[in-house]
């Protein structure tokens, strides 16, 4: 299976427009662990999960296979940044504590990956895998962006995106699953950061690919009227929905 591309293109945007997952989820994770040596948080992107992980490891692996993701990775003392495919990776057998993926795993050959998990975990180690969907700001605004998504970008979207629009429940998991407290990821952003968000969307990059056209401008001035003074800051939060279990 190759590696399907869709952010190395706009890996600067996407360093800069990902919103951060909440602390309190990387510390519960921390806990789910029998021992915290080793954690291995795959499909980096540009390091936010990894990042998140580094107090709580004595030592992190972060890998992508898209070497201009990590380019733009913040780096961590613990932390050390590989150029790997999720399927494959150079790690030592039964070495990892935890194993995670964040927003990502979707884009797997999961059959292939969970191989690698089994492999590298150690016995009862973790393996975390997590999504997320639209965010929510106010009504309003809310019914404006799910038309974009829907209808505007909504035939440029990747087929894989359905198992995120499904909170990853149609994603087979190889471990029993924990039951896993709710946790969202918040932040307050003015209108011209939302449009850097939406910008580095898969489906508003394949737009402008096929149809030589930014969909972004239309949308951009009906948020306005919406939104009103555009740097003013909003709070806006994304529902994070986590599959968690332990090799036997």
């Amino acid at each position: 299976m190759a590696f399907k591309d869709y952010f190395s293109d706009h890996a600067v945007g996407y360093a800069s427009y990902r919103p951060h997952y909440p602390a309190a989820m990387f510390s519960w994770l921390g806990n789910q662990c029998s021992r915290q040596r080793s954690a291995w948080d795959c499909a980096t992107g540009s390091g936010q999960a990894a990042i998140a992980l580094e107090p709580y490891f004595e030592r992190v692996i972060a890998t992508d296979a898209s070497h201009a993701q990590l380019t733009q990775a913040t780096p961590g003392d613990n932390i050390h940044y590989v150029c790997a495919s999720a399927e494959q990776v150079p790690l030592v057998s039964n070495s990892l504590d935890l194993i995670s993926v964040a927003q990502a795993a979707h884009w797997f050959d999961r059959s292939r990956f969970y191989h690698e998990v089994d492999r590298l975990l150690v016995s009862n180690g973790v393996l975390a895998l997590w999504c997320y969907g639209l965010f929510q700001i106010t009504p309003e605004i809310d019914a404006l962006i799910l038309d974009y998504y829907q209808h505007t970008v909504g035939a440029y979207w990747p087929p894989e995106r359905h198992h995120i629009e499904q909170a990853y429940s149609d994603i087979g998991f190889p471990y029993v699953e924990r039951p896993t407290a709710e946790y969202n990821m918040q932040v307050d952003w003015n209108l011209p950061q939302v449009m850097g968000y939406l910008a580095t969307w898969s489906a508003t990059r394949l737009f402008v690919k096929a149809t030589g056209r930014d969909p972004l401008p239309i949308l951009e001035q009906l948020l306005t009227a919406a939104w009103g003074d555009p740097q003013q800051g909003r709070s806006i939060h994304w529902p994070l929905h986590l599959k968690v279990g332990s090799k036997p």
